[in-house]
């Protein structure tokens, strides 16, 4: 007698494609997911379309891992049909959970962008001052790109999510025990973030030495010194996220011995991961007075990719007020 396997659809929206390299990186334990599931969508490795999708029965397909932010309706538009034909949704890695790297064009307009990519850019040559258009004519034919929204969302944003799992990528044991729960049927309480729900620091190998008496008197980026790999960054100056980061992600970066960047968003109970971790850093000033600590952090390079790298979407700022 055959057993019917569960279907399992994976999709991506504004994303870099790191995701779809995150579960390739399962190695042979993909070998063991392709097994045990039916795979009905994967636009980076399989040739279904969207009709396919369309056909099925509500619920159809077991669970969707949708990776990704929204900027487009054409994503907005999967993402809802996934949702009505999957039992579950997993928001798969930072752009979908928090709206990552892309979230950060929340901080220009969408007139901006475009003039940016297609007007001002220097490798840029549009004599004709040509935008994208919603629709046109190729060769006779009707041609209709999705719309540009004026802000990026992330995926709860759009559609309701079961499950959050969190990274730039996630890792790969993190992915395979996500699935392994999700057949299993072993899985926690709806919106849970598939992750550890500990600050960094405290999985991190490099508490043990730090001392609490330590001051930032002056800030570096990674490039300007030779980190010492047994310090804590923060007591070498160097922005860490760790205090503000869920762990979960096996200390990837800081066993690089580089820092934390946030990629796996803040422990439950923290509403804006980028303020959180604004007010652990500035505690940790060596200043006494309001100019001191004014000079400290004009050292920052760049604050807001710094503090909300992965998470303006989801903070509470989520977009520059714009006219659009």
């Amino acid at each position: 007698m055959t057993t019917t396997k569960p279907k399992v659809a994976f999709y991506w929206c504004a994303s870099c494609g790191g995701c779809e390299e995150a579960i390739v990186d399962l190695n042979a334990a993909l070998l063991n997911v392709a097994e045990a599931v039916e795979i009905v969508l994967w636009p980076v490795a399989l040739d279904f379309k969207y009709h396919h999708i369309e056909a099925m029965k509500e619920n159809e397909i077991a669970v969707s891992f949708i990776n990704g932010a929204i900027r487009t309706d054409e994503q907005a538009h999967v993402s809802e049909l996934l949702r009505e034909k999957s039992g579950l949704v997993v928001a798969f890695g930072s752009c979908s959970h928090m709206g990552g790297i892309p979230g950060l064009a929340n901080l220009t307009s969408r007139g901006e962008i475009m003039n940016r990519s297609y007007h001002d850019s220097p490798t840029v040559e549009n004599a004709a001052s040509l935008e994208p258009s919603l629709t046109s004519n190729a060769l006779g034919v009707d041609v209709t790109l999705p719309a540009f929204w004026a802000q990026v969302h992330t995926l709860d944003q759009v559609i309701d999510v079961d499950y959050y799992l969190p990274g730039c990528p996630p890792m790969p044991d993190g992915i395979a025990d996500a699935v392994n729960a999700i057949l299993t049927g072993e899985l926690p309480e709806k919106g849970a973030v598939l992750a550890s729900d500990k600050a960094l620091c405290d999985s991190c190998e490099r508490r043990k030495t730090k001392d609490p008496r330590k001051r930032i008197s002056k800030i570096y980026r990674p490039h300007q010194i030779q980190a010492d790999p047994n310090v804590c960054f923060l007591e070498q100056g160097i922005i860490c996220c760790g205090p503000a980061t869920r762990g979960g992600c096996n200390e990837a970066c800081i066993n690089g011995n580089m820092p934390c960047t946030g990629c796996y968003g803040p422990p439950s109970g923290v509403t804006d991961q980028g303020a959180k971790l604004l007010a652990a850093i500035s505690s940790l000033f060596d200043a006494k007075t309001k100019d001191e600590s004014v000079a400290l952090a004009e050292q920052i390079t760049d604050p807001a990719g710094t503090f909300y790298r992965y998470a303006v979407p989801a903070s509470t700022l989520a977009m520059k007020v714009t006219k659009e």
